[in-house]
């Protein structure tokens, strides 16, 4: 079957469920591909930004932080949701002036990032930031932030290790790699 042939669902209506200054949740009435009726919900979370900050030496800055949803610390690349009327790439420059208090020279688009498809629509927009110079940190309120520098093929091996479990995070390194790989190649 072709991409031309996929039936999409239609949506009947749509109820708001619940929503704050990060999500919304909607439950929608709707047809299905296969022309039955059934509900779909929908969790809408604010876009977001994910920056890998890398040194002239080829180390990336990390952030360890507790994140309440997994009930654990997590190790991830710094992220940030994107601000109203605010672009992802400025969102990106600042997530990375407030957590690491740096500023960057070159900025290189990663791509954006949907991680969960089936039901939450979350586009994380990332960046490799080159050129990294001093700036004010100045994390958010209640943020505590433990700064782990690391190698990049380091950064690499603990993706592959699920060390690294930050969805963006672990795409957004492995894309940084093989960019700078292909660069490295083309000099």
């Amino acid at each position: 079957m072709s991409q031309d042939e996929l039936k999409p669902f239609v949506r009947l209506d749509s109820r708001g469920i619940y929503r704050n200054k990060w999500i919304t949740v909607t439950e929608d009435s709707v047809i299905r591909p296969d022309g039955k009726e059934g509900i779909f919900g929908v969790v809408r979370m604010r876009p977001g930004s994910t920056v890998i900050a890398l040194s002239a030496s080829n180390e990336v800055y990390l952030v360890r932080e507790y994140k309440y949803a997994i009930g654990a610390t997590s190790l991830e690349a710094v992220s940030g949701g994107i601000d109203d009327g605010e672009t992802p790439l400025h969102a990106a420059q600042r997530e990375l002036e407030e957590e690491l208090g740096f500023r960057a020279e070159k900025w290189t688009d990663l791509g954006v990032l949907h991680p969960f498809t089936t039901v939450i629509d979350s586009p994380n927009y990332m960046f490799l930031a080159e050129g990294l110079g001093a700036g004010t940190r100045h994390p958010d309120e209640g943020e505590e932030l433990a700064i782990e520098i690391v190698p990049l093929d380091v950064a690499v091996k603990w993706v592959m290790e699920s060390i690294i479990t930050h969805g963006a995070t672990c795409t957004a390194i492995l894309k940084a790699a093989r960019v700078l790989a292909v660069q490295s190649r083309s000099l």
